[in-house]
């Protein structure tokens, strides 16, 4: 059964720093792209970044270019989101999910697994 889990999500200031962690398990991921998405309150789920699991290519959202950088340590089937200078725009639930790909994939609709999310909220 493959689960999910992030954390690392908290109350934080505009400007400030955090990093999300998603435990993967439950099945060999080297063929799958993780990626993270979030959704704010009243809108829609919206892709943030990507990597494959064997090569760690990436690919950002635009809103998130040059301030976050997706990772993954293989040892610890863990894929990490560094966010720095958050913005209050930045505020939603953060969800990572997997999906079988070769390249790192933006759309929604093509990943299979999902977390629970995990709240991130920036203060002005």
């Amino acid at each position: 059964q493959v689960q999910l889990v992030e954390s690392g999500g908290g109350l934080v200031q505009a400007g400030d720093s955090l990093r999300l962690s998603c435990a993967a398990s439950g099945r060999t991921f080297s063929s799958y792209a993780m990626g993270w998405f979030r959704q704010a309150p009243g809108k829609e789920r919206e892709f943030v970044a990507a990597i494959t699991w064997s090569g760690g290519s990436r690919y950002y959202a635009d809103s998130v270019k040059g301030r976050s950088t997706i990772s993954r340590d293989i040892a610890k089937n863990t894929v990490y989101l560094q966010m720095n200078n958050l913005k209050p725009e930045d505020t939603a639930v953060y969800y990572c999910a997997a999906a079988v790909a070769i390249r790192p994939i933006q759309f929604l609709t093509k990943y299979e697994y999902w977390g629970q999310g995990t709240q991130v909220t920036v203060s002005s």
